[in-house]
């Protein structure tokens, strides 16, 4: 089950006049739990001792601790995807998801001209699934081929200025954690925009590092960049949450056991190309996948099925990847182009967010023809 994105509700922050004070943010950890549930994990101790040695931790520096520490890791000794873990990604759901996404570089393959080099990289952690459904897809095209885990920062706007949020001990209870605000500025600070309207924000400096290799790369030797998760175009604000069972789970308790993730901000990754790079999106994954031609594929999948397990299955990954309660509306699509992909007329279009043009479209952007 893919559970709903939290809904954006005001901050019930009261100023103190010494920092750090205790953040209060609802959506990161309800407070609610009871108190057997807090469990005293090996992660939990080891930030205990890493939080008394050195202070308070950022949540960037937290995520990082407890995902992907080599000896107490939550990746390190869980299997976090499909319905014996944590969540479940699309690729996991329906093989039509990567077999649509194979036909989308194909396609921006064949508007590029047909290179000879072709190089196909995905940055994700998975169990190579999405890789293994696009490349079925380019060897039956005929397609001839040579041979990240991301954290974030919270900021809040207070009267005396943008406050990186950091991870504490509670004071009052030994074995919790809390939330605090930092006493002054912080590095995180320096990645909010100019004119930033929203009291609470996530800054991902590492996806913007990235984006920034990407679009450099695709402005200087071609190719393109599809992008597709949780996210929001600069809308939201407290997205940081946490996953056990496929349940939203209390990001603060007993760490270790649980996936943390936040959404994508997708306008700051349309930022962070610098103009190198022209992008498209974001689309809702329905949006996306309906103009890929999923409702053909699904057909043609269904005619073939001489069993009916194989059918309820097929019909059952429709449903979760198109359905706009479950992961249709709350998925997103992404790319990089280069910016001569998109021009019209010999005119080069915006660079900000960049529209494929009526001669050329882009798959899955615009919708696909089926000849």
């Amino acid at each position: 089950m893919v559970p709903a994105s939290p809904v954006a509700r005001p901050l019930r922050h009261v100023a103190r006049a010494l920092f750090p004070c205790i953040w209060r943010g609802k959506y990161f950890s309800s407070g609610n739990e009871p108190a057997e549930s807090n469990r005293v994990t090996p992660m939990f101790r080891h930030l205990m001792y890493k939080i008394k040695s050195t202070g308070p931790i950022t949540v960037a520096e937290y995520m990082k601790e407890v995902l992907t520490n080599p000896d107490k890791g939550y990746y390190v000794h869980h299997d976090m995807l499909g319905e014996k873990g944590d969540f479940i990604t699309s690729p996991e759901i329906s093989q039509i998801f990567g077999e649509l996404v194979g036909i989308w570089f194909i396609s921006e393959w064949i508007s590029s001209g047909k290179s000879s080099a072709f190089q196909l990289v995905e940055l994700g952690p998975g169990r190579g699934t999405l890789t293994g459904d696009i490349l079925r897809v380019f060897s039956q095209l005929g397609s001839v081929l040579k041979t990240c885990d991301i954290s974030v920062h919270l900021v809040e706007k207070t009267p005396h200025g943008w406050r990186e949020v950091l991870i504490d001990i509670d004071p009052q209870v030994s074995d919790k954690l809390r939330f605090v605000l930092a006493p002054g500025a912080t590095p995180a600070e320096a990645f909010i925009q100019c004119g930033e309207t929203r009291d609470h924000i996530e800054v991902c400096p590492e996806a913007g590092v990235i984006i920034q290799e990407l679009s450099q790369r695709i402005a200087l030797t071609g190719g393109a960049a599809l992008i597709a998760d949780y996210g929001h175009d600069g809308t939201k604000t407290d997205t940081f949450r946490g996953f056990c069972s496929h349940k939203l789970h209390d990001v603060l308790i007993a760490p270790g056991t649980a996936d943390l993730t936040a959404d994508v901000d997708f306008s700051y990754l349309r930022r962070m190309t610098q103009g190198k790079a022209a992008s498209l999106g974001p689309i809702q994954q329905q949006t996306f996948l309906k103009n890929m031609g999923i409702d053909v594929r699904l057909k043609v999948l269904l005619d073939k099925a001489d069993e009916p397990s194989v059918r309820q299955q097929l019909l059952h990954g429709y449903n979760m990847l198109m359905n706009p309660k479950k992961m249709g509306e709350r998925f997103n699509f992404f790319a990089l182009l280069p910016h001569q992909r998109l021009q019209v007329g010999g005119h080069q279009m915006g660079t900000c967010q960049s529209k494929p043009s009526a001669s050329s479209p882009v798959a899955g952007f615009g919708e696909l023809t089926w000849q």
